[in-house]
């Protein structure tokens, strides 16, 4: 078994449209564990996912998934489960059409277990794919991943229009299939309380470029929210003010912790969640600037 479950070195595409790109994206994830990949829309999320699951061609860097170097055999796609924000199954499908459509292209599909999962999940095999409700549609998609034994899950905004009830059923879920040591998950969210919970490792990408990744631990002591009033950070030298908010009453910023003892000490500085680091450093780089 590899020690990483994939990484990506230096990995940058080409550029498209209004001319996009990913830049000098690393970062990785060791087997067993779970990676949020934080992010605003349009940041390099999808994109980065793509590129991981051989989709989207790169013009530099390496890509390593499941100890093979990208391209792979055909054979490890049959690791892998994907589950998106919206279903890719045909909508007038039964779900027993959906197992008997599927089995074929898995070489370890087991029936047992998917109609297993169906029940858990409270799914009716006669019940068609396009009357099921977003948080039904996901459960779909993941009993689908876990009937072919895949050792990755990689979750595109599984969470984004799901009620309360439905994320917490899906962090259930995550943590039922991680009890196998060998399964990991890549969790791509601008949700960021579903990570408070289910991460262990956290990527926050911006503008195609990665902002921090490391453990969740590691990215929240990196930051601090700063909170003064109007003045107050005039005379403080050599800090960066990450994303700052201006207003009438004062300002907010985000500051590496490194920097936070420079500040005066009548600012008021606290731990910064991880919503406030992705949220700050999500903004244009034009709210950056130094005192």
């Amino acid at each position: 078994m590899s020690e990483v479950a994939f990484a990506l070195r230096g990995v940058e595409t080409a550029a498209v449209g209004s001319g996009f790109a990913l830049r000098d994206v690393s970062f990785q994830l060791p087997t067993g564990y779970v990676m949020g990949l934080i992010g605003a829309n349009g940041a390099g999320k999808t994109t980065t996912i793509r590129c991981l699951l051989g989709m989207r061609p790169i013009v530099a860097g390496e890509i390593e998934l499941l100890g093979h170097r990208l391209p792979g055999p055909i054979a490890l796609r049959q690791e892998i489960g994907v589950v998106l924000d919206h279903t890719y199954l045909v909508g007038d499908w039964r779900l027993a059409y959906v197992e008997r459509t599927l089995r074929p292209f898995y070489d370890r599909w087991d029936s047992q277990r998917y109609r297993r999962l169906l029940d858990e999940f409270g799914l009716d095999l006669k019940a068609k794919v396009k009357d099921l409700s977003r948080g039904m549609a996901m459960k779909l998609m993941i009993a689908v991943a876990l009937s072919h034994q895949a050792r990755l899950l990689v979750f595109d905004e599984p969470t984004s229009g799901l009620d309360p009830v439905a994320r917490d059923e899906l962090v259930g879920i995550i943590g039922d299939f991680l009890v196998d040591e060998g399964h990991s998950v890549l969790f791509s969210t601008h949700i960021t309380t579903d990570l408070e919970r289910i991460g262990d490792f956290v990527t926050i990408i911006h503008g195609g470029r990665i902002v921090r990744t490391g453990s969740k631990d590691e990215v929240l002591d990196a930051f601090r929210v700063v909170r003064a009033g109007p003045g107050e950070l005039e005379h403080c030298i050599g800090v960066e003010l990450i994303g700052a908010r201006r207003t009438a009453a004062g300002v907010e910023a985000l500051v590496r912790t490194d920097e936070a003892g420079l500040l005066d000490g009548s600012v008021l500085v606290e731990p910064a969640t991880l919503e406030e680091i992705a949220v700050h450093t999500g903004m244009p780089a034009a709210r950056r600037s130094r005192v």
